[in-house]
């Protein structure tokens, strides 16, 4: 798909690699949805794209994706002010680290877990399934195409760390998720991707201490540093320009394999 003039949404738009992927969309002529929690930090990112591509080119919509009348209200904006979707990019995502039997013996409170996989994985699917409706009822372009959607899962996902059941689990839910949801989309003409990167600078990992990020960084074989969040939003780009990805996962991380702790 020609990412040039397609209306894009981009669910945490707001920062870090959701920022990134916004900025590229737009750099590359796209219409984009900033989607995100956090309205003030939206608003800024899309006034930003505005100032560099044109007024008009970008908007930001305040919404919680794990609530359905918070999202689609946020989605018929976008379309109102943008055009239809054809690009769904699902960045919006949070972390979370607890053994299951914690120190004082007691075990892992259940609402955390819950809240993790409620945010990562059932969130975005229900930016997916909301997406893939409205998507679907588009006319075809050239080849049958109608839409493509990117899901953000993480190494983790594959090689979680001690404490990591709960971001792992929705992570891993999200690569499990990839091919049956492009299977079913497949008769509709919408792609499906995810990507799961290692370790990237972005603005949650810039706070721990240099000294941590160096050996964090150190630990990727090549090349070995942090990814930059720039890096991500090209290849989520590439999968919309590439035609013939679907239904796969691509790990982005250097070559890094978590060690358990």
């Amino acid at each position: 798909m020609n990412i040039q003039d397609q209306t894009a949404l981009v669910t945490g738009g707001a920062s870090g690699l959701g920022e990134a992927t916004a900025r590229e969309l737009a750099r590359l002529g796209a219409r984009v949805a900033v989607l995100d929690r956090q309205e003030t930090q939206a608003q800024a990112v899309a006034d930003a794209i505005n100032a560099a591509h044109g007024a008009g080119r970008a908007i930001a919509c305040a919404c919680d994706i794990t609530d359905t009348a918070s999202l689609q209200a946020a989605l018929d904006r976008a379309a109102v002010a943008l055009g239809p979707a054809r690009i769904l990019m699902n960045v919006a995502g949070i972390g979370s680290a607890r053994r299951i039997v914690q120190k004082d013996g007691s075990p892992a409170p259940l609402e955390d877990f819950v809240r993790v996989v409620n945010v990562n994985l059932v969130g975005s699917y229900n930016a997916a399934r909301l997406f893939a409706a409205a998507c679907a009822r588009l006319d075809p372009l050239d080849g049958g195409e109608r839409g493509v959607m990117v899901f953000t899962a993480s190494v983790a996902a594959f090689d979680g760390q001690v404490g990591q059941q709960a971001y792992s689990a929705s992570k891993g839910g999200l690569v499990g998720m990839t091919l049956p949801m492009a299977r079913d989309l497949a008769q509709h003409g919408i792609r499906v991707c995810t990507v799961a990167p290692g370790l990237f600078a972005t603005p949650l990992m810039k706070e721990l201490p240099e000294a941590v990020q160096q050996s964090l960084a150190a630990s990727i074989p090549f090349p070995p540093r942090l990814g930059q969040p720039e890096e991500f939003a090209q290849l989520a780009a590439h999968i919309v320009t590439n035609g013939h990805l679907n239904g796969e996962v691509i790990r982005l991380d250097g070559a890094l394999r978590m060690a358990p702790r």
